[in-house]
């Protein structure tokens, strides 16, 4: 994994658009996850706090499906690939949670970069058809479908509900603390 003290940090804009703060504020998010989850070995990874099994490498997994069945799903209504299409959800419903013990830091790294790419084209081009306020293809029962501003809004508040999780899982492991990463 890449040192933790060099990291890649965007900053929003201080001014922008609609969309360029969005986009900014949620890569904020993905770069401070990043941040504390880098540099780690497997000990690392799996540290746990208290009686919490949520472990540095499970947000890693975790946010890599969330990444990639949130922005496929509600934007373009598919279904994500592998690995995610293997899991019998019903069986294992914290599957993507359990099993990143059995990742190595770099198999995990990976996974949710991958994700993360795979997402940024997504929200790329539904920016390049429309403005934040254009639909989505997934329609809810319903008869609804959420806008991209609503997908990417989401996809912020699951990113700073898991790095407050990972802030303090970090510091139990070496004792790295902060908001942001240095600049």
């Amino acid at each position: 994994m890449s040192d933790h003290n060099e990291p890649v940090f965007p900053e929003p804009p201080l001014a922008g658009d609609e969309a360029a703060t969005l986009v900014g504020s949620l890569e904020r998010q993905r770069a401070t996850l990043a941040w504390k989850c880098g540099g780690l070995d497997e000990a690392g990874l799996n540290a746990t706090l208290g009686t919490s099994a949520v472990t540095l490498g499970g947000l890693l997994k975790h946010m890599a499906h969330v990444e990639d069945t949130h922005f496929s799903r509600l934007l373009l209504a598919r279904k994500p690939g592998a690995p995610w299409d293997t899991v019998d959800w019903e069986k294992q419903p914290d599957w993507d949670w359990t099993s990143a013990a059995e990742d190595t830091p770099e198999e995990l790294l990976t996974l949710w970069q991958d994700a993360v790419a795979r997402s940024r084209a997504l929200v790329a081009g539904a920016l390049a058809e429309g403005d934040p306020g254009s639909l989505g293809r997934y329609t809810t029962p319903g008869g609804e479908s959420p806008s991209v501003r609503r997908v990417l809004i989401d996809m912020i508040e699951e990113y700073a509900r898991h790095v407050g999780h990972a802030d303090l899982i970090r510091e139990s492991v070496d004792g790295l603390v902060g908001e942001d990463p240095p600049r």
